[in-house]
């Protein structure tokens, strides 16, 4: 449904992005912006927090193609002389003739703008709830819709992958019940139509605010979970199967092979989130635990094995990158 606060605002420049960006560029530069202005990067900064917001808010309109459409027509036709609250400058005679029928082609129903004829009907009706032109040629404002709600929740890491419900009170006393879709990000809105303030035009909407706890071991890069597993000297030497647990408490078996070099990651393909648009994978980074405060004898046969497995030099190459 369009606002009329999008005539001011451009979220375009939220986000970054040219009106012609695709869909691809949208969510790119989203993801961008998300990350440098997350809450959890910034706690207590009220700015920050705002400009989350903000692009939260562009991304939910530009990355919808229905929303976008109903967004570009609206900035289009609102800068050529729909723009401000009110939408007429300078009233009624904004339009040549006012709005008895003169200056509006076949009628008050449409006028001609840049060689295109455009519904003005439609277009107030998307811009300000349903207002149109009564009989006789005046203008008529719909009843007015109920004011939207808001409220937050706060869930868990596998929550968020898994999908929830809450249970939320309304202004009236009474309680609803959300679902919270697998996938949802900390910081996304969720919009339950009819569930906000009443009004004589129907109920307004309530928009939850959803943040997510962090994880101690599960962290999320847009749409994959990314573990960090310990594994030991034994283990990365000679490879071993692992049993990597996912935030849904099931496991996944994965193959480290003999030789394991740090820095490599292994992935489990669709083990990630799921959302509408896209599943991640499940990505596993290794660590090698060394082991400490070795005995006597253990430290002699450490020895007797670096003797026997020369080492070589383990950073040449990493220094001869350095200096490129």
């Amino acid at each position: 449904m369009a606002s009329e606060n999008w005539l001011n605002q451009d979220f375009y420049k939220v986000l970054g992005v040219s009106e012609s960006a695709s869909d691809a560029d949208i969510k790119k530069a989203y993801r961008k912006l998300a990350r440098k202005y997350h809450p959890d990067q910034h706690p207590g900064d009220e700015t920050a927090e705002k400009k989350f917001k903000e692009v939260a808010e562009a991304y939910d309109v530009l990355s919808d193609k229905k929303q976008r459409e109903e967004y570009d027509q609206i900035r289009k036709y609102g800068a050529a002389g729909f723009a401000g609250a009110q939408g007429f400058p300078g009233g009624a005679s904004g339009f040549p003739g006012g709005f008895g029928g003169a200056g509006f082609p076949g009628g008050a129903g449409g006028f001609s703008a840049g060689g295109q004829n455009i519904n003005i009907e439609d277009l107030l009706g998307g811009m300000f709830g349903g207002g149109g032109f009564g009989g006789g040629g005046g203008f008529q404002q719909a009843p007015r819709r109920g004011a939207d709600a808001e409220a937050s929740v706060r869930i868990s890491f596998k929550d968020s992958f898994t999908g929830t419900s809450r249970t939320l009170g309304r202004h009236d006393g009474s309680e609803t019940t959300i679902r919270i879709p697998a996938g949802v990000k900390s910081g996304q809105k969720l919009k339950l139509r009819g569930k906000g303030q009443p009004g004589p035009g129907g109920a307004g909407d309530l928009i939850v605010h959803v943040t997510v706890d962090t994880h101690p071991v599960f962290t999320r890069d847009g749409d994959d979970v990314v573990v960090r597993i310990p594994v030991s000297l034994q283990e990365a030497v000679q490879g071993t199967i692992l049993e990597v647990p996912t935030p849904d408490a099931k496991t996944v078996k994965m193959r480290l092979k003999p030789g394991f070099t740090a820095g490599n990651k292994l992935r489990a393909k669709g083990k990630g989130f799921t959302t509408k648009k896209a599943t991640g994978n499940l990505i596993v980074i290794p660590e090698v635990q060394v082991p400490a405060d070795l005995s006597d004898e253990a430290q002699q046969a450490f020895e007797a094995f670096i003797a026997l497995a020369g080492q070589g030099k383990v950073r040449e190459e990493f220094s001869r990158k350095a200096a490129q």
